[in-house]
């Protein structure tokens, strides 16, 4: 947690430096909204990456058993470490960051460069280097899918609780619930061989993670807010 203490500090401090602006421009204040666009993103992100997993393992012939090791205070610990990640990722990539890039260059470029940036830490804390070109270009256009998804929903709605929703509800299942995860063996582990998956089955995958669910939330946030604003729009003129 004094992770995630410092990288809140440096962004208060970052803000006030360059805009003479406090750290409540990230929409850290709870609100009613702000906690249904954290539950709608987190549930949205347990669905996907659940489907994920579970037609990753149909496709290769595996199941997924109980971990009879891996009682409730384990399951505790497994959520407040993944809720630690997740935030501690959203203020460093969606925080103040993020928020002076969309200042300065506007919503999409400052989007597009942050969901880069989250791309290139992954291979450092994937330790993807020497690896070759193609795995780290994988993993480099997954991360930075997901990094655009989750920048676009803090640009969209000017809140850091969109972005921790979707990140903190895809990892919670992966490394949690599914034992896809820096954590090992969580509540569910294979039971069977599983390997690499290719061809049709592989570019599946791939396009659900980087193309699909991205384009989804995406294409929600859009006509979400683009009615809000018109709405707004409107109340303002009558």
């Amino acid at each position: 947690m004094l992770g995630v203490l410092v990288v809140f500090i440096l962004c208060w401090v970052t803000l006030w430096l360059f805009k003479r602006e406090h750290i409540t421009v990230l929409g850290i204040k709870p609100n009613l909204r702000r906690l249904k666009e954290f539950t709608s993103g987190f549930v949205l992100m347990v669905l996907f990456c659940t489907i994920n997993l579970l037609g990753q393992a149909y496709f290769n012939e595996v199941s997924y058993i109980r971990n009879p090791d891996y009682g409730f205070m384990e399951s505790l610990n497994g959520i407040w470490w993944t809720f630690k990640a997740a935030l501690l990722e959203e203020l460093i990539f969606r925080g103040a960051i993020l928020y002076l890039l969309i200042k300065l260059l506007g919503v999409n470029w400052g989007c597009v460069i942050s969901a880069a940036a989250f791309g290139i830490y992954h291979w450092f804390s994937y330790q993807m280097f020497g690896s070759g070109i193609i795995p780290m270009t994988y993993v480099f256009l997954l991360t930075g899918a997901a990094g655009w998804m989750f920048a676009y929903a803090f640009a969209k709605t000017k809140s850091l609780y969109a972005p921790l929703g979707l990140h903190f509800g895809w990892i919670i299942v992966s490394i949690v619930v599914f034992s896809a995860g820096p954590l090992g063996n969580s509540l569910f582990v294979i039971k069977g061989d599983i390997v690499e998956l290719g061809g049709w089955e592989q570019l599946l995958f791939f396009s659900w993670q980087t193309i699909i669910i991205p384009g989804i939330i995406t294409w929600y946030l859009v006509k979400k807010y683009s009615f809000s604003n018109k709405k707004s729009s409107l109340i303002s003129e009558l």
